[in-house]
């Protein structure tokens, strides 16, 4: 019996770490959870695709967000990330997040 409550408690911890729920930080300094998706190299640049994590009651509007990682602080501990103003490259992002996952997601037009 033990060696059950062992092996249900692996399964657990192994479950909380593929939910890959990430913690930033918004403009005005709230916490905003996201679950990250992806890491997309495009054009030597590295971006996260993240899904904004839903919490009890509310509902999933499926939009993600596209996010530039910041190497300017190389070295700390904390990646930083900073929004991508360009709507060229977020079509662009997005478009290979597509690809890659086109057999996971159902993707629909925003429309």
């Amino acid at each position: 019996m033990d060696e059950e409550n062992k092996e249900n408690e692996l399964n657990e911890v192994e479950d909380e770490s593929l939910s890959n729920i990430i913690i930033l930080n918004d403009e005005n300094g709230n916490e905003v959870k996201f679950e990250f998706l992806d890491l997309i190299e495009y054009e030597s640049e590295e971006y996260v695709v993240l899904l904004p994590a839903v919490e009890e009651g509310e509902e999933d509007d499926g939009e993600v967000v596209i996010l530039k990682v910041d190497d300017s602080d190389e070295g700390k501990d904390e990646e930083s990330y900073v929004s991508v103003d360009d709507e060229n490259t977020l079509t662009a992002v997005f478009e290979i997040f597509k690809e890659k996952f086109k057999e996971e997601f159902n993707f629909t037009d925003g429309e």
